[in-house]
């Protein structure tokens, strides 16, 4: 009795020591980089699969309206889309022109500025179909959420189908939209 006693103690002890094992394997695609990929492969891969330094919060869901602000600096209106890049290291992927609200609505276009585009445009070219990402608008309560979910080609550009949330002074307004890639992070809408 005494062996047998001993032989389930030994057994509990080694089925205690597997469940505090730490499981090996990749973290998910959308896991934010901070141990060895952040060091050695420091790029976000794109939905074309151009590379990008920096995600801007999009890949862990909430696009960073304060970093994407920097990105863009003082460049405003029609020049956004010459500071897409710079040279071979582009800065962040943005839907430019002010056309959203003709496609999308005023009533959420209006209220879109170039932070707003840029959050779409780089959640555009980085976001999986299905995933979402949300982002704080210009003004206090004021969000957005996108949701991609739809590929397409037109006139040879990659496309893409998404939905857009826009929540103010509790009130939600939901439209859908398209946008084609016409360049490296230059995302411009289009009629369905």
């Amino acid at each position: 009795m005494n062996l047998s006693k001993h032989l389930r103690s030994a057994a509990l002890a080694a089925l205690a020591a597997a469940l505090t094992l730490p499981a090996l394997a990749d973290p998910p695609s959308h896991a934010p980089a901070h141990g060895w990929r952040k060091k050695n492969d420091p790029y976000y891969v794109g939905y074309t699969g151009r590379q990008w330094n920096d995600d801007f919060g999009v890949r862990s869901g909430h696009c960073d309206r304060d970093r994407v602000g920097t990105a863009l600096g003082a460049v405003v209106g029609g020049a956004i889309g010459a500071a897409v890049s710079d040279g071979d290291d582009p800065l962040i992927a943005v839907l430019v022109g002010a056309t959203i609200g003709a496609v999308i609505g005023r009533e959420i276009g209006d209220e879109m500025d170039d932070r707003d585009r840029a959050c779409l445009g780089h959640s555009l070219e980085l976001l999986e179909d299905g995933r979402r990402v949300i982002w704080d608008g210009a003004r206090p309560g004021l969000t957005y959420t996108l949701a991609p979910d739809g590929r397409f080609e037109r006139e040879s550009r990659v496309c893409r189908s998404f939905s857009l949330l826009r929540q103010s002074d509790g009130r939600q307004l939901t439209k859908r939209g398209s946008a084609c890639r016409f360049g490296e992070g230059d995302w411009r809408m289009v009629k369905s």
